[in-house]
């Protein structure tokens, strides 16, 4: 029997479209600075998927910057601003704002000054979806893209950016996007690549992967893979819920992403639980994927009122579109057979 992905937040796996058009930009010779054929013909690669991405989140008329991905646009967009968010907002944002918006019980964050503050479109551990409040400074959009509709456009935010191993695209490569004109202050410099605002070489076939892989996602979004994403999800819910009254599923009153479960048990350490699946040939997570390896009590949910201890007792689960019924009944039936055995042994 083979093992069962369902850490999708974390990241997900390479789509096929994405491989196929990383394998054909590795046979582009030329640097897309240089003005020879060869140079021409990578920038011209470079900016095909930067449209790919515009065209994708609804960014007519904007500028898409690529970067490594979502810690460097953080920098890019926050560092030295003086922003405000919450304790809710992904590590790669919090050093550079202050993190004192108040966020409730349910993780809504309250947002008074939209202009000063930043605020994550969707969380990566619960899965709750923020309304984002126009005229907003940054969004961290990289848990919505491909899963939920969004136009940068019409939402009246200064900034926005994402990463492509998160909707099916290479590791390594994001983008910060922004209104043409807007005053970007280059945190790295050098030979003025990307229109100034980030120098080096680009990363031409990440950037290819993450073309492609945007479009791809966005087809299965128009098709409803989502919709059957989320069906999945509320059946292993339900799964949970019949097998544990005492299990909390974090968010479950408010609006979250199709694909994800915070499923909190107290008293059941959420290491123990990805241990114990791991063993069984599922893949969750305890939080966020961002913490070094490390399995510690989630900062998300203690800003939301949970204790240290039932905030160490959470896990995870994001499922993808290559995940089916079998996957999510399989889950369920070792999920709860680890507990039966945990209670077994704690009464």
């Amino acid at each position: 029997m083979g093992r069962i992905y369902l850490d999708h937040n974390a990241t997900t796996p390479v789509r096929s479209e994405a491989r196929d058009a990383m394998i054909a930009a590795m046979d582009l010779v030329g640097n897309p600075s240089s003005v020879h054929a060869e140079g021409r013909a990578a920038k011209a690669l470079v900016e095909r998927a930067r449209g790919q991405v515009a065209d994708a989140i609804g960014a007519s008329g904007a500028d898409v910057v690529f970067v490594s991905g979502s810690t460097e646009a953080a920098a890019l967009a926050c560092k030295g601003r003086g922003l405000h968010g919450a304790e809710v907002e992904h590590d790669a944002l919090k050093g550079w704002i202050e993190t004192d918006l108040p966020v409730d019980s349910s993780g809504r964050v309250t947002v008074a000054n939209p202009e000063s503050s930043v605020l994550q479109w969707a969380n990566s551990e619960t899965g709750v979806v923020q309304d984002l409040p126009k005229g907003l400074a940054v969004s961290d959009i990289t848990q919505g893209v491909g899963r939920l509709p969004f136009a940068f456009s019409w939402s009246g935010i200064g900034m926005v950016f994402l990463s492509a191993h998160k909707f099916g695209g290479p590791k390594g490569v994001g983008a910060l996007v922004f209104p043409q004109g807007t005053d970007v202050a280059a945190q790295i410099t050098g030979g003025g690549q990307e229109m100034g605002r980030r120098s080096g070489t680009e990363n031409i076939i990440g950037i290819a992967g993450m073309g492609a892989a945007i479009v791809a996602a966005m087809r299965d979004l128009e098709n409803g893979v989502w919709d059957r994403i989320e069906k999945l999800r509320i059946i292993l819910e339900n799964g949970v819920e019949a097998a544990s009254k005492e299990t909390i599923l974090v968010g479950n009153n408010q609006k979250r992403l199709p694909n994800t479960s915070c499923l909190l048990t107290p008293g059941w350490t959420g290491e123990r639980q990805v241990m114990g699946l791991d063993l069984a040939g599922i893949a969750v997570s305890a939080g966020s994927a961002c913490s070094s390896g490390k399995v510690k009590a989630s900062g998300v949910l203690q800003a939301m009122g949970y204790s240290e201890t039932d905030a160490a007792s959470a896990i995870r689960v994001s499922l993808g579109p290559e995940n089916t019924l079998d996957d999510v009944t399989r889950f369920v039936d070792v999920w709860t057979d680890r507990l039966a055995k945990h209670r077994a042994r704690h009464g």
